[in-house]
C-alpha cells in the first residue's frame, strides 16, 4: 500500500507545482540530469552484480524487442489507413514501441512484486534502451530527414546515454574489482529514482488538444497497453517460462510509453503534442491496465 500512496503523492505533487508555478518551467531537466547520470546507474550497480543468470532471462531480454516489432508493424498499418504524415507516423512509432520500464515501471513493479525483482526489470529497460539508442533513432532519422542517417549518429547516442554506461560497467567491474563495500552506496542512490521520477512526470503531465488527436492517441496506447503484454505473454507461453520472470516480463511490457521517446519525438520534429498526449494519458492509464494484468498473471498462474 505504500508504494502506491508514494507513486500517487509524487505524481500530485508535480502536478500541483507546477500548476502553482513555484518552479521553473524546465525545473523536470534537473531532476531528470540526476535521475539519468546518477539514479539510474546506480540501480545497475545495485542489481545486476547479483543476479544469478541462466537461459530464462532471454525472456526479458528479447521481450522488448518483440514489442518494438510488433509496435513498428502496427503502426505502420494505422498510418496505411488513416494515411498521416511520415512524421506523425515516426512518432507514434515511438510512442508505441518503447515502454517506460523505469520512471513508472521500476515502482509499480516494486509494489506488485516486489524490490528483489528489479533485477529482471533491469535486463529489459537496458534492452529497451538499446532499441531507441538504434532502431528508435533510425526511425527517427528516416521519419523527419533531418540529419543524414550514419553509425557515427548511432554509435554516438548509443555510447552517451548514462544508463547504459553504467549497465556496462556493472557487468564487467566486478568481474575484477569487490565493489560489495559500496552497495549501501549504491542502495541509497538507487531509492531515488521512483520519488523523483514520479515527480518529474507530475510536472510534465499536459492534456490539452486530446479530443482532435483522440485517433492517434487511441491507436497507440491499444497497442501498447494492450497488445504489446498480450504478445509478451503469448511469448512466455511459448517458451514455457513460468514464474517472476514471466510476469515481471509481462509487466514491463504493458507500461506506458518511455518519457525518452517524446525528448527524440520533439528533437525530430515528429509531432511532439500527439506523442506527449499518448505519454500523458497513458500513464493514466498505465495504473487500471497493470493492474488488470497483475490480476490476470495471478489468476492464470
Amino acid at each position: 500500500m505504500s508504494n502506491f500512496l508514494l507513486i500517487g503523492i509524487c505524481m500530485i505533487a508535480g502536478m500541483l507545482f507546477r500548476k502553482s508555478g513555484s518552479l521553473p518551467a524546465d525545473a523536470h531537466k534537473g531532476i531528470n540530469a540526476w535521475i539519468i547520470y546518477l539514479a539510474l546507474p546506480a540501480v545497475s550497480f545495485k542489481y545486476l552484480p547479483h543476479i544469478e543468470w541462466n537461459t530464462t532471462l532471454i525472456v526479458p531480454a528479447v521481450s522488448p524487442i518483440l514489442v518494438w516489432l510488433g509496435a513498428w508493424v502496427a503502426m505502420r498499418l494505422y498510418a496505411v489507413i488513416t494515411k498521416i504524415p511520415k512524421k506523425t507516423e515516426g512518432g507514434l512509432k515511438l510512442a508505441a514501441g518503447l515502454s517506460n520500464t523505469t520512471f513508472i515501471g521500476f515502482p509499480l513493479i516494486t509494489a506488485y512484486y516486489g524490490e528483489q525483482q528489479l533485477g529482471i526489470a533491469i535486463i529489459y529497460h537496458q534492452v529497451n534502451f538499446m532499441i531507441l539508442a538504434t532502431a528508435g533513432v533510425i526511425v527517427a532519422v528516416h521519419s523527419s530527414k533531418k540529419e543524414p542517417l550514419t553509425p557515427a549518429v548511432i554509435i554516438k547516442r548509443f555510447f552517451k546515454f548514462p544508463p547504459f554506461l553504467g549497465c556496462m560497467a556493472a557487468l564487467i567491474l566486478p568481474q575484477f574489482l569487490d565493489l560489495s563495500p559500496l552497495d549501501p552506496l549504491f542502495t541509497k542512490l538507487a531509492a531515488t529514482v521512483g520519488p523523483l521520477a514520479l515527480f518529474s512526470i507530475g510536472l510534465q503531465i499536459k492534456f490539452s488538444g486530446w479530443r482532435r488527436n483522440l485517433s492517434h492517441i487511441s491507436a497507440a496506447l491499444i497497442y501498447k497497453l494492450i497488445l504489446s503484454p498480450a504478445i509478451i505473454f503469448a511469448f512466455v507461453l511459448l517458451m514455457g517460462v513460468k514464474g517472476s520472470i514471466a510476469q515481471v516480463s509481462v509487466f514491463e511490457a504493458a507500461m506506458p510509453t518511455l518519457l525518452t521517446a517524446g525528448i527524440v519525438a520533439e528533437e525530430y520534429e515528429l509531432d511532439p503534442p500527439v506523442v506527449n498526449l499518448v505519454i500523458g494519458i497513458g500513464i493514466l492509464f498505465s495504473f487500471l491496465s497493470t493492474a488488470a494484468w497483475w490480476l490476470a498473471l495471478r489468476f492464470i498462474g
